[in-house]
């Protein structure tokens, strides 16, 4: 089993920048993409972006320009540095992992970091 712990999360003003942190641990040697997915509340749960263990990337239409993903060199973790931050980027971030190539079939999910942006 793998266990994913996210931080970083918080309230921010519009305009402002949030970084969020995922490890990975457990059973790692298997994972292989990783990534961010929000939720807001009455919305379905959306990808954000996402991190394949060869450092292909994707981001979702709505946080292209402005947010950045990145993975360590152990591969176990993945950073989402998120710049001018919107109102309606306001949702639980949840990061994701996977043993496919791609994060959008998703096995292991975390907990969820609450980021808040006010305007």
């Amino acid at each position: 089993q793998v266990q994913l712990v996210e931080s970083g999360g918080g309230l921010v003003q519009a305009g402002g920048s949030l970084r969020l942190s995922c490890t990975a641990s457990g059973s790692i040697f298997g994972v292989s993409a990783m990534g961010w997915y929000r939720q807001a509340p009455g919305k379905p749960r959306e990808l954000v972006a996402g991190i394949s263990s060869r450092g292909r990337i994707n981001y979702g239409d709505s946080v292209k320009g402005r947010f950045t993903i990145s993975r360590g060199n152990a591969k176990n973790t993945v950073d989402l540095q998120m710049n001018s931050l919107k109102p309606e980027d306001t949702a639980v971030y949840y990061c994701a992992a996977t043993e496919r190539d791609t994060i959008v079939v998703v096995d292991y999910w975390g907990q969820g970091t609450q980021v808040t942006v006010s305007s």
